[in-house]
């Protein structure tokens, strides 16, 4: 909402270019959605259509602004999962495969395998979920690449905390 939302800079950059290209990570957009109740074939719990939500509030935005615009709404999801496993695929899932009944029959629990440095290597689940890709700091590094790459503006906002420090985490 606002000046630096999304929508508004999207109007900014198709002015600028002519096109956009938005593009929508899986699983994104429960903050607005919510958790969806429903389950796949293989029971997985479906994500939310935030790729289809965001696709009519462009449209709206842009009409209610008298603008024409034409949105073209592709999910790879499936195309990239139809595509068959070469060699280098099933022998890497075979060795995730063996690692995590290895690391299981030992005993281990929480965790997941993984590779580091060409080894394969058991994951404490609390180390992979501690800095979860939902949160980043747009004051670090990688904010600042993403920011710098896409163009798009930095929405990070400043929130104090109780003890009074400085907080300055971006939901993405």
């Amino acid at each position: 909402q606002g000046e630096k939302g999304c929508l508004e800079h999207l109007e900014r950059v198709v002015e600028k270019k002519g096109h956009a290209l938005v593009v929508v990570a899986e699983g994104a957009g429960e903050e607005i959605l919510g958790k969806s109740a429903t389950v796949d074939a293989g029971g997985n719990r479906k994500l939310p259509e935030l790729g289809l939500w965001l696709k009519d509030e462009m449209t709206a935005h842009m009409k209610a602004k008298g603008k024409p615009v034409t949105i073209k709404y592709v999910d790879p999801s499936y195309m990239i999962r139809s595509v068959p496993a070469n060699a280098s695929d099933a022998i890497y899932c075979l060795l995730l495969a063996q690692n995590a009944v290895h690391g299981a029959m030992a005993g281990y629990t929480a965790f997941s395998v993984g590779m580091a440095n060409n080894r394969l290597v058991y994951i404490p689940i609390n180390a992979l979920v501690k800095n979860s890709p939902r949160m980043m700091d747009p004051m670090g590094r990688t904010w600042e690449r993403v920011v710098s790459v896409t163009g798009q503006p930095n929405t990070a906002v400043k929130v104090k905390n109780a003890s009074g420090a400085v907080s300055t985490r971006t939901a993405i």
